[in-house]
């Protein structure tokens, strides 16, 4: 089996059509069942499911293996009933090819369009097998070209008898056309390129429970398959979960690339999990497997939290389904049951089946899920009594809407309560109708790292976000982080959870929320005598239409509604023509709510009352955390808008408010003790010149004769040691391997700074984490250190410093922290970031060795040691 092609091929039909029956067929003639099961008898091989042979209807998908001309084929057969859609869509993602299975006798119905729709969609291959021939009202011509007008071109009649085949053939593909020119037929590697080109749609009649035209269908089918070539690197997919009897959680996929063999490590959104098993199921029974090659599919165990769609190794992961739920139902427990330990349970059955959309509403205390109809309410019912024993009620099905924004905003989320720290600026942009969710970035990663940004997309991704008007999910939004900041100390994972969820909803709360509700495309068909009826009743339910067709007797209406208007009219049409009239829906997508206002008064919500959703933000001051209310989060953000217009930098004139020494002195002395003077004082060095540098305000000045005077007093330098540490690279370098080394070193360039350049300088080290810390004050050389106490930041020393010193164009804060950069601001102190004061850092140090120069000197110590007193 190893050497053979293999190919994963799905079987789709509307309900009732005959594909169990045809799987069946398929399987008794490659020789895996001994007899035919029948529907009605309730022992088919891919419906085992005690749910399915009670309804007699495909529910969930079944797999089985066969083997026919040289070809392993992986045959999926998917429910068939429109409720059941989402299932069939998940199946979708992995096949090589589809088999659609019509009915002869009802032809193609309302469900057959949806799963049509589908395979154009995800462009798969597809032949057609026209069933139930034996018991057909209609010829095969009629038959084929109602398929034709339904499905469009490139339907052509596969039967071995149809002598036009390759005449039809030609003309749907030019190559076609002009193999047949030159050789008067069509090769079969030319059929199988346009087969997969999806140029030609075979189609084949028969029955599958008179066993008619199986064998002749196989033997042209596997003929016109195109063997893959499947990489050597390893991929695959997810596109099932379950839970067997015994509870043991299955992870279905198929292998697209490489092996993938039992204990087998696979890594995952962080994970890494081992396949502790691989299993090969036929129907309701399986094979234990040592390895699974590509192209084939099996169900591992040992995957925890893998997803329907999770991509594995090279593959991606899946795109977002075309199909969803547009009716949730409140789900009614048994008296005394609490929602919170049910809640679990149901989550079971979600990561099954996604589009469930499990909510819990905590303002009414109720729980609602997300359904595709009546019949998938009563199987889920059913499940849940059979898994849980937990009978549950269903409430009247209710239209789920959605919202979206009409115009681009800003949303800024912040989240600082003590020790933490987190800021995200996220756009929300409108898209085109039916576009969904987009999540993009465009933040630099010199910014904030690329972990961070990955991190907030993850969160954007994993919440269902709610609008503000109703409460609603939104939809066809591009969300896009433009920028954001992290604290070097204190930001966790979850501090970019709480401040990107904040964004969202902050962004939502300055637009115009626009309700969106679903809409059908319908297909009515009517007797002439009763069009007006049926014109008037679609208008009267807010529909559109093209102008009638005439069929012959009956008339034919196609258009939109919305959904919550066409509810029960099936029943209504059914009524007043005598069951003559035919519906058929599809779900087009979602569209502008024909009544808003209704909607908003029949479902009130106030957003700022939602405190699962609060757009508010948590801001930090004295060493405690406080809400700020969302519209005035712009007032205190520390990051720039990113949709404010860019102001010319044009530098303001600063006040030149000056603290007194003795002011100055008596802070420093209550935060250190009596003051010490240095060894040094304030002198005149000749041989030095340089220029004063205005944008660092430099301590020193040149006089008119070339030599720089330093000033005494009013001077001071306050320096975020840590901050500093981590933002020059070689402190960041020796820090990774001695961090006491590295303060050190800090210290020791500090302490040649002031002395240089006579300024008062405290080098601040944050201790808050150091347990049973009673902080300490201590002085290096010309360098008044300070390490803070237990759980005191740096961060709240130096803003209670500056705070004291006040308004003081002689003193400088060095840090590139934005909560310390804000306090500066507020406090009138200079502002310097880590960066710049490292460049000015290196302009001092070039002064140094000028002056060392000049003076031939070679001295131990510190520069303020070497420099002579004034006589």
């Amino acid at each position: 089996m190893n050497d053979m092609n293999r190919a994963t091929v799905g079987l789709l039909a509307h309900v009732d059509a005959g594909k169990t029956t045809l799987a069946e067929a398929i399987l008794y003639r490659c020789g895996l069942l001994r007899s035919l099961g029948r529907v009605d008898h309730g022992d088919t091989t891919m419906d085992y499911d005690p749910l399915e042979r009670e309804r007699g209807i495909t529910i969930f998908a079944a797999q089985a293996h066969v083997e026919w001309g040289g070809w392993e084929l992986t045959l999926l057969d998917t429910p068939g009933h429109v409720d059941f859609s989402a299932e069939t869509e998940r199946m979708l993602q992995v096949l090589d090819y589809a088999i659609l299975v019509i009915s002869g006798t009802d032809g193609v119905q309302a469900h057959t369009r949806t799963l049509w729709r589908l395979l154009v969609h995800y462009q798969i291959p597809t032949v057609l097998f026209v069933t139930k021939m034996d018991l057909a009202r209609s010829s095969r011509a009629e038959l084929l070209d109602s398929l034709c007008r339904e499905l469009g071109d490139g339907v052509v009649d596969f039967s071995p008898d149809n002598p036009q085949r390759d005449e039809a053939l030609a003309m749907c593909a030019e190559p076609a056309m002009e193999e047949y020119l030159s050789d008067g037929a069509i090769s079969p590697a030319t059929l199988g390129d346009m087969l997969a080109a999806r140029e030609i749609f075979p189609c084949f009649f028969g029955s599958g429970l008179k066993l008619e035209g199986i064998d002749a269908f196989l033997d042209t089918f596997t003929a016109l398959m195109k063997p893959r070539l499947w990489p050597e690197q390893f991929g695959a997919r997810v596109f099932k979960i379950t839970h067997d009897p015994q509870g043991v959680r299955l992870t279905h996929l198929k292998v697209t690339g490489g092996t993938l063999r039992v204990r087998d490590s696979l890594f995952y959104d962080g994970l890494e999990e081992k396949a502790t098993q691989l299993r090969r199921y036929q129907g309701g029974r399986f094979t234990a497997a040592e390895e699974v090659l590509p192209g084939q599919v099996c169900a591992v165990v040992g995957l925890s939290a893998a997803r329907n769609g999770q991509g594995f190794g090279m593959e991606a992961a899946a795109g977002s389904p075309v199909l969803e739920p547009v009716m949730h139902y409140r789900i009614g427990l048994p008296a005394g049951t609490d929602p919170r330990l049910v809640l679990p349970k149901l989550r079971q059955l979600e990561s099954e089946d996604p589009m469930l959309r499990l909510r819990w509403d905590p303002r009414l205390q109720e729980l609602s899920v997300g359904l595709m109809g009546e019949v998938q309410a009563e199987v889920l019912k059913s499940l849940i009594l059979d898994r849980f024993d937990l009978a549950v009620e269903l409430g009247q099905g209710r239209v789920l809407y959605k919202e979206t924004i009409d115009k681009t905003v800003e949303g800024v989320g912040h989240y600082e309560p003590l020790r933490h720290y987190a800021e995200v600026h996220l756009l929300l942009e409108p898209l085109p109708r039916g576009s969904g969710l987009v999540f993009a970035s465009t933040c630099s990663e010199d910014k904030l790292d690329r972990h961070w940004q990955r991190l907030i997309l993850t969160h954007l991704a994993e919440k269902e976000h709610l609008g503000t008007a109703i409460g609603a999910p939104i939809t066809d939004m591009k969300l896009t982080l433009a920028a954001g900041k992290a604290h070097l100390k204190h930001t966790e994972g979850g501090d970019f959870r709480q401040a990107t969820y904040r964004a969202v909803r902050q962004g939502l709360m300055q637009t115009q929320s626009v309700l969106l509700e679903p809409w059908y495309r319908f297909r009515l068909e009517v007797p002439t005598a009763q069009i007006g009826r049926a014109i008037t009743d679609i208008k009267a339910r807010f529909g559109s239409f093209d102008t009638p067709e005439d069929l012959g007797g009956m008339s034919l209406l196609r258009g939109r509604a919305p959904v919550s208007a066409m509810t029960d009219y099936a029943r209504e049409l059914a009524a007043y023509t005598r069951g003559l009239g035919k519906l058929s829906l599809q779900v087009e997508g979602y569209d502008l709510c024909h009544d808003p206002e209704a909607v908003r008064a029949a479902n009130p919500y106030d957003p700022e009352a939602d405190l699962d959703n609060t757009p508010d933000s948590v801001f930090c001051a004295h060493g405690g955390g406080f809400t700020v209310k969302w519209d005035k989060v712009f007032a205190n953000m520390h990051l720039e808008s990113v949709l404010a217009p860019k102001r010319e930098q044009t530098e303001a004139p600063r006040r030149r408010l000056t603290i007194d020494e003795k002011e100055l002195q008596a802070i420093l002395e209550r935060e250190f003790g009596p003051i010490k003077r240095p060894q040094y004082s304030a002198s005149v060095w000749k041989g030095i010149s340089r220029e004063a540098d205005p944008s660092s305000e430099p301590p020193s000045s040149v006089s008119a004769h070339g030599a720089a005077t330093f000033p005494q007093g009013g001077r001071l330098l306050v320096v975020d040691g840590f901050n500093v540490i981590f933002a020059w690279p070689d402190l960041a370098a020796l820090a990774e391997t001695d961090l006491a080394q590295a303060r050190e070193r800090l210290m020791e360039i500090l302490a040649n700074y002031a002395a240089f350049t006579r300024t008062e300088t405290i080098l601040v080290f944050d201790a808050y984490q150091v347990k049973g810390g009673k902080g300490e004050r201590f002085d290096y050389h010309s360098v008044r250190v300070v390490y803070t106490k237990e759980n005191e930041t740096g961060d709240a020393y130096i803003e209670r410093l500056l705070h004291d010193v006040g308004k003081n164009t002689q003193a400088r804060v060095v840090t590139s922290d934005n909560l310390i950069q804000v306090s500066a601001l507020r406090s009138g102190v200079i502002r310097q970031s880590a960066r710049e004061f490292g460049e000015e850092i290196d302009r001092i140090y070039g002064d140094i060795e000028q002056f060392l120069r000049s003076h031939n000197r070679q001295r131990m110590g510190t520069i303020g040691e070497n420099l002579p007193s004034t006589p």
